[in-house]
Order: C-alpha cells, then sequence, then structure tokens
C-alpha cells in the first residue's frame, strides 16, 4: 500500500482533528523556515516566528551531526518547556518538518509522536 501524500494546508488540519487542544501546528520548509500552512489556538502565539526559530533548532542539530560525523539522520526533536511540549517531526527527505505545541499536561507525548509520525509521511 503506498503512501498518499497530502498538502501542508490538510496536514494542518488532520492533525487538528486529532488533537484538538494542541497550542499550534505548522509545516515548516526547512530551507528558509517559512510557514506552508499553520494554524494557533491561542491568539498571541506569533506561529511565523516559532517557525522561523524552530528552523534554526533544526538547522543547528544538522550541522552539528555533519560535524561530528555521524552517519545518522534526525527523525524528530522534542524540547520540554515549563508546561510546553515542542516537537519537530522532520519529514522523510528534510525538506520539511511539523511543527507542534502542546500543554504538557493534558497531552499524551506518545501519542503525539506517533500522530506526527504518520503525518511527516505524507508530505513527500
Amino acid at each position: 500500500m503506498s503512501t498518499v501524500i497530502v498538502s501542508p494546508k490538510q496536514t494542518v488540519k488532520d492533525i487538528m482533528n486529532e488533537l484538538p487542544t494542541l497550542l499550534a501546528v505548522a509545516v515548516v520548509e526547512t530551507e528558509t523556515g517559512m510557514p506552508l500552512a499553520s494554524h494557533a489556538n491561542i491568539a498571541d502565539f506569533d506561529i511565523e516566528t516559532a517557525a522561523a526559530y524552530n528552523t534554526e533548532v533544526v538547522k543547528a542539530k544538522l550541522k552539528a551531526i555533519s560535524a561530528l560525523k555521524l552517519n545518522q539522520t534526525v527523525q524528530d526533536i522534542l524540547l520540554t518547556l515549563t508546561d510546553q511540549l515542542h516537537l519537530l517531526k522532520l519529514s522523510a527527505t528534510g525538506d520539511k518538518f511539523i511543527y507542534l505545541a502542546v500543554n504538557a499536561r493534558d497531552t499524551n507525548l506518545a501519542q503525539a509522536r506517533q500522530i506526527l509520525k504518520m503525518h511527516s509521511s505524507t508530505l513527500n
């Protein structure tokens, strides 16, 4: 069975349906840091700024892997804040990633990671 490729906008909608209490979600272009599609459930959450800064996190980790001459690829990155979890899940080709911000108290981390894994496979 082959994977169906979906648009970034549809990916965001699908993740919102599966994690309705999320704080924010975006599909981001790794090279530019530009969100291709995004949504925030909090009015003052600046998704464009979050996408840009999290792109720098992804690029820094990719640089570190290269500098260490590791034969590895980045699957995902988890950032644990005081009361939020920020997850970055790269697509298979690495040209895009899904950025997800959720409340740490009411989100099952394993479930959120599985949802991102499933949706990242449909980006390329």
